[in-house]
C-alpha cells in the first residue's frame, strides 16, 4: 500500500470503491484464465509480505532477500523498493507458481492477496489523516470479475485473511511519507541511517540479532513483558522496529 490520492487512483482505471460500494468476483482453478495473472509481473513486497514467505520458506530473512527480491531505488524515491525477482523462464512466472497454484498460499504477499482490488492512502496535509481508497481493477483477462459473487472490500480482505496485511501496509504508507521527508538525520537513501532503517523493516532476523545481541537494549528502554514479545512476534518487532525509526 502507497500513498496515493484518489485522483490518481482512479486515473489508473477501474471503479473507485466508495465505502457501501460492491464488486463481484471470484477464483478457481476452473476458470481459463486461473494463474494467468501470476506472470511477468512487477510485484511490490512490503516488509511484512517477507515476514511471512520467509517464514512459509524456511529462511532466514536476509536470505530470502537475496534468492527472491530486487531491490530497486528509483529516481525521486528516498527508500527502496522491494519486488519479488520472477522465475527465470519463458513466462516469467512467480517462483512459487506450481502446477496446482500458489504454493505459499497461506503466506501469499499483499498484492495477491488483495487482488482484485488496489489499496492506497490518501494523505490531506490540512488535518495530517491517512483517509484508505479503494480500486477494483482486474486485467482484462481476468474471467473471474464476470462471476456473481458480490463482495464488498471489508468482506473480501476478511474472506481473504488480509485484516492483518492491511493494518501492516498502512503502517507502512504512513511510514514512506515520513522517510521521504527527509529528515535531517538522515542523508540519502545511502545513509547509514537509511541502512539500519532498511534493515529494520525488511530484514526482521538481522533487526531481532541487532536489538538482542548488541547493546541496543542498553541504550534504549523497552520493558521486559516487550522484550519477552519481540523475541518471537514478528509483527511486533516490525512495528517496533518503524516506532523506533519514526522517533530519530
Amino acid at each position: 500500500m502507497k500513498e496515493i490520492s484518489e485522483q490518481d487512483l482512479e486515473n489508473r482505471g477501474g471503479k473507485i470503491l466508495k465505502p457501501g460500494d460492491t464488486f463481484c468476483f471470484e477464483c478457481r482453478p476452473e476458470l481459463t484464465c486461473f494463474n494467468l495473472c501470476c506472470r511477468n509481473l512487477n510485484l511490490f513486497l512490503y516488509p511484512y509480505d517477507v515476514i511471512r514467505l520467509r517464514k512459509n520458506l524456511g529462511i532466514s530473512s536476509g536470505e530470502f532477500l537475496d534468492r527472491h527480491a530486487d531491490i530497486v531505488l528509483r529516481p525521486g524515491e528516498s527508500f527502496p523498493s522491494v519486488l519479488l525477482s520472477m522465475a527465470e523462464n519463458a513466462e516469467k512466472t512467480c517462483p512459487f507458481l506450481t502446477e496446482k497454484g500458489c504454493g505459499v498460499y497461506p503466506d501469499r504477499p499483499w498484492a495477491c492477496r488483495s487482488f482484485p482490488t488496489e489499496h492506497g492512502m490518501d494523505f490531506d496535509e490540512a488535518t495530517g489523516k491517512s483517509t484508505p481508497v479503494n480500486l477494483f481493477r482486474p486485467p482484462d483477462f481476468c474471467e473471474g470479475r464476470h462471476e456473481k459473487r458480490e463482495w464488498s472490500v471489508e468482506k473480501w480482505l476478511n474472506n481473504q485473511n488480509a485484516v492483518i496485511y492491511y493494518e501492516m501496509t498502512g503502517l507502512w504508507a504512513d511510514f514512506l511519507r515520513w522517510f521521504s521527508s527527509a529528515p535531517p538525520k538522515i542523508a540519502g537513501a545511502f545513509d547509514k541511517r537509511a541502512k539500519m532503517a532498511f534493515m529494520a523493516s525488511y530484514n526482521i532476523d538481522e533487526f531481532r540479532a541487532f536489538v538482542f545481541e548488541s547493546t541496543f537494549l542498553k541504550r534504549f528502554s523497552v520493558d521486559k513483558a516487550q522484550k519477552k514479545k519481540l523475541k518471537t512476534d514478528d509483527a511486533a518487532l516490525l512495528k517496533f522496529g518503524l516506532e523506533w525509526i519514526l522517533k530519530w
